[in-house]
């Protein structure tokens, strides 16, 4: 169940938009809007009956009774934007009196009867204290039932006074964890889907999927996360990133700290438009959690020389001028037997992820952005509209994007695979080889592993998710790829042997995992440090550094 709150002023104009069935005034259709729950004094006079234009205006003045008879008013700051200095300002402050949340279900949730949605809405507003089981006056409030959007969400919306019967104001302070965690626990009351309490990821508004049909292509966030994700994971320092995200067509430009031009603190990236049409910006963070500047930085090498070499390609790319260097490593070629060391790495990291705790969510989310980047950089590379690849890439990031990063800590040391993204970057975009399908195998042995971690922690819906792309989109995509070739022990003990078993043959069978048994232990054991490939400068040659 996912909440979305609200601030406003009017709370007659909040109770005739619920109530109206013009869809000419509404973002979706409403049908027979009515009331399932409410303070004993709005369910004594309307109970279930549907609500016309007169029911909301009046229901909207008994809620809105306590304010104008106390004289009192909730205010909060007024930021607007200033576009000479290009940020949010506090301009003063304005009535916020009113607080409007929607409770939502997932379409496949199918709907819940008035009863029900009665019950959640009487526990929910209990549990963010606007009512007298806070131990205070209550506030008034009404829930309103207008059907299922038309993305066929079945949800009900809360109005609420945040002036208390007594005059006082109540605190809405931390209402969005409060009302995320109010959700959590009214899942489990009342046998809902249980969503991720750990991972968040981004929504797509209506305009934004509307735009994406009638163009009839993917929507444009989707890509350009997809892109960042890719540049990202293939570079080992922010210059290089600045400049692999413009090879795959992106434009870039950076946010500068207050009065400077070398100080970066956030970046904007945007689809080349076609002619005559402007672009349209996003921001990292508006991408993914985990694209936000500061975050990608996490995993560069820095130095004050790295930091202005990077500052030099932003200010280029800010420019829309050619890049600074010429000589980096996205313009080198990778030699042969980096793909056998980072296929011994992914192998590696997919046997010791076995041996990590499922609560370490730190670890467990900067494995899943790595094998997401690696996918995101072969889709790059292959894909020319999106497919079985991009669709991998799309599916693992969501556990790579942590609700709260900063409460879990950083991840434990494991074998490195940020080079598999470099080496999918660097691939031939048309003819696939043996090296490809032996990587991409582990890298599936991986996404199998963070599916069981999932599955064993609860998480039902992102193992399903997980499962569901490996083996209905991926599969038919490996049966077109080489026969992979063992290294290593695996080769040795192959020899005389069947033919290893083709990467179509692995994801079709549910991607067994590289051993028998559980992949997340309940009692976990110490992982035995494994020797991966940490590659120097004479092993990758000039320009290629990882």
């Amino acid at each position: 169940m996912i909440p979305n709150i609200t601030r406003g002023s009017r709370m007659s104009g909040l109770m005739v938009y619920l109530a109206s069935t013009d869809e000419n005034k509404t973002k979706n259709a409403h049908t027979d809007p009515h009331l399932v729950a409410g303070d004993a004094a709005i369910m004594a006079w309307y109970d279930d009956g549907v609500l016309d234009r007169d029911d909301a205006l009046a229901i909207a003045k008994h809620l809105d009774q306590p304010r104008k008879a106390y004289g009192v008013s909730v205010q909060i700051k007024d930021m607007q934007w200033d576009a000479s200095k290009k940020e949010r300002i506090h301009v003063g402050y304005k009535d916020a009196s009113v607080w409007h949340c929607s409770l939502s279900l997932r379409a496949e949730e199918g709907s819940l009867t008035d009863q029900q949605w009665g019950d959640i809405a009487n526990d929910f507003v209990d549990a963010m204290g606007f009512t007298e089981a806070s131990g205070k006056a209550q506030c008034r409030w009404a829930a309103i039932n207008h059907g299922t959007s038309e993305n066929g969400n079945h949800h009900i919306h809360l109005a609420v006074s945040l002036i208390r019967e007594d005059g006082t104001k109540a605190s809405t302070h931390g209402d969005y964890k409060k009302a995320q965690q109010t959700c959590r626990e009214l899942e489990v009351k009342y046998g809902l889907e249980q969503l991720s309490s750990v991972h968040a990821t981004r929504g797509y508004d209506r305009a934004e999927k509307a735009t994406a049909v009638r163009d009839e292509r993917e929507m444009h966030r989707a890509s350009l996360a997809r892109k960042v994700r890719a540049s990202a994971s293939a570079s080992a320092t922010e210059d290089e990133f600045v400049r692999r995200a413009r090879d795959t067509g992106l434009l870039v430009r950076p946010r500068y700290a207050k009065n400077t031009t070398d100080v970066i603190v956030g970046y904007s990236v945007a689809e080349r438009p076609t002619p005559g049409q402007r672009p349209i910006w996003f921001g990292g963070g508006t991408l993914a959690s985990d694209l936000k500047l500061g975050a990608l930085r996490e995993n560069w090498m820095d130095s004050p020389q790295l930091a202005t070499a990077a500052a030099a390609e932003w200010n280029a790319a800010a420019r829309n001028r050619r890049t600074v260097s010429k000589t980096g490593p996205e313009n080198g070629t990778p030699p042969e037997k980096m793909w056998v060391e980072y296929t011994r790495n992914a192998t590696a990291l997919a046997d010791q992820l076995r041996s990590i705790p499922r609560d370490d969510h730190a670890t467990w989310a900067k494995a899943a952005r790595d094998v997401s980047g690696a996918f995101a950089a072969w889709s790059h590379r292959l894909e020319t509209t999106p497919g079985p690849l991009a669709a991998t890439a799309a599916e693992l990031s969501r556990t790579a994007q942590l609700r709260s990063p900063r409460q879990h800590g950083k991840p434990v040391a494991l074998p490195s695979i940020a080079g598999a993204a470099m080496l999918f970057m660097a691939a031939s975009s048309k003819n696939k080889s043996a090296a490809q399908t032996a990587l991409m195998v582990q890298l599936i042995n991986t996404a199998f592993v963070v599916y069981e971690m999932h599955q064993q922690s609860g998480r039902t819906r992102e193992a399903q998710r997980i499962r569901a792309v490996v083996e209905q989109q991926l599969a038919p995509f490996t049966a077109t790829m080489p026969k992979p070739v063992l290294v290593g022990a695996e080769q040795q003990a192959a020899t005389g042997a069947a033919a290893p078993a083709r990467a179509v043959d692995i994801a079709r069978r549910g991607v067994v995992p590289i051993r028998p048994g559980s992949a997340v232990p309940h009692t976990p054991t110490p992982a035995t440090p494994a020797k991966s490939f940490q590659p120097s400068r004479r092993d990758t040659g000039p320009g290629l550094d990882r």
